[in-house]
């Protein structure tokens, strides 16, 4: 215990030695926190609309209205043709267009039918994709709104109707930086920890400590925790104030307990700091170690679930997500702050978790002495 209170000493002076790591550390995380959330919306709005009205009747009037009302859509092109149109979409003047065709009314009066055709700049596949859905959502409600004038109810209606209500749980509003704000504090701390810890030996081995350390009687163990421990103090620092922000600028209370939150992140951060470590054994060099590290991390941020549905995934990526231990970590964070889990509700979470720490880390002490013994 005494020669790994000397290298916690030697690591925590040489880690606040350096203003450039405290600022990383620190003051970027919360930048990030704070600027994220704002962007990352899964809701679109401001859709430029464009509308070929070539019927020019009341009813279809009242149907370009009542999308433009939505607040989703911008009107930005009226034109006659469908090709002139198609022209805005071709100079991006215009997301989707809306052609009425003729006798729309008439039709529609008449034969209890009309058609539509929506066109749709499928470049940016999730704007098209919920634009299409926004507009044939409205349409859908402009076609009850159309049947329930024309139609008189009798006094008995014979044919049985079902009335359905629903309510969101766990987060009532729909609010998407509720959803979106634990998971980035996730995706943040798992690069700070993964980053700095990859770095950490290829630091000693480029300044030229590493064979003072390997002749001295250290353990190897000794000297992985002595790695790993101020990081992972740090990484804690870096989630603390995360969550303060978390509830003083988003007003994101848990519904759940700190204390899970932190005995979770506690373990969570052994496996990621321990991955940084292994790869702080490979690498010859921080740039060789830092363009790993992103990489990894890339991928376990990018399947984790924090932007895309694991239940859409493909099925062999569901599987991946499975050895990705930032998947388990934000799915208890929102487990925690919004449903109010508790240490039982997370267990195989945790057990995961454990798993991941004892492979990662026991891997970086073998790794280390097989190429430095």
């Amino acid at each position: 215990m005494r020669m790994l209170k000397f290298l916690l000493q030697k690591e925590l002076k040489q880690i606040f030695r350096d203003p450039g790591i405290i600022r990383v550390l620190f003051i970027m995380p919360m930048v990030q926190l704070l600027i994220l959330p704002l962007a990352a919306d899964y809701e679109i709005k401001n859709i430029n609309l464009g509308v070929v009205d070539q019927d020019h009747t009341e009813y279809s009037r009242i149907l370009t209205n009542k999308i433009i009302a939505s607040g989703y859509f911008k009107l930005k092109d009226y034109s006659p043709t469908f090709n002139q149109g198609l022209k805005a979409i071709e100079l991006d003047k215009t997301d989707l267009i809306l052609e009425i065709p003729p006798h729309f009314e008439r039709d529609l009066v008449k034969d209890n039918q009309a058609t539509l055709f929506v066109a749709v700049n499928a470049i940016n596949g999730v704007k098209a994709g919920l634009g299409g859905a926004y507009v044939q959502q409205i349409i859908q409600g402009y076609n009850q709104d159309v049947r329930m004038q024309w139609i008189q109810a009798p006094r008995y209606n014979p044919q049985p109707t079902i009335d359905v209500t629903y309510s969101d749980w766990y987060n009532p509003h729909m609010n998407y930086r509720v959803f979106m704000v634990p998971g980035i504090l996730v995706m943040l701390v798992t690069m700070i920890g993964s980053s700095f810890a990859a770095n950490n030996i290829v630091r000693e081995k480029e300044m030229g400590t590493i064979e003072q350390i390997n002749v001295s009687p250290i353990k190897k163990y000794q000297f992985i925790l002595g790695k790993l421990i101020p990081f992972w103090m740090l990484a804690l620092s870096v989630l603390t104030i995360g969550l303060i922000i978390a509830r003083v600028v988003y007003g994101i209370v848990p519904l759940g307990s700190y204390f899970t939150i932190y005995i979770f992140a506690s373990i969570y951060l052994l496996a990621v700091l321990g991955l940084g470590l292994l790869l702080s054994t490979y690498a010859q060099t921080q740039q060789q170690s830092m363009l790993v590290s992103f990489f990894v991390t890339m991928i376990f941020n990018l399947l984790s679930g924090l932007y895309t549905p694991i239940e859409s995934m493909p099925a062999w990526a569901q599987w991946v997500t499975k050895f990705n231990p930032v998947s388990y970590f934000i799915e208890v964070m929102r487990m925690v702050m919004l449903k109010g889990s508790g240490l039982m509700d997370i267990r195989f979470h945790i057990v995961a978790i454990l798993g991941f720490a004892l492979f990662f880390n026991g891997w970086a002490v073998l790794n280390y002495r097989k190429r430095t013994g």
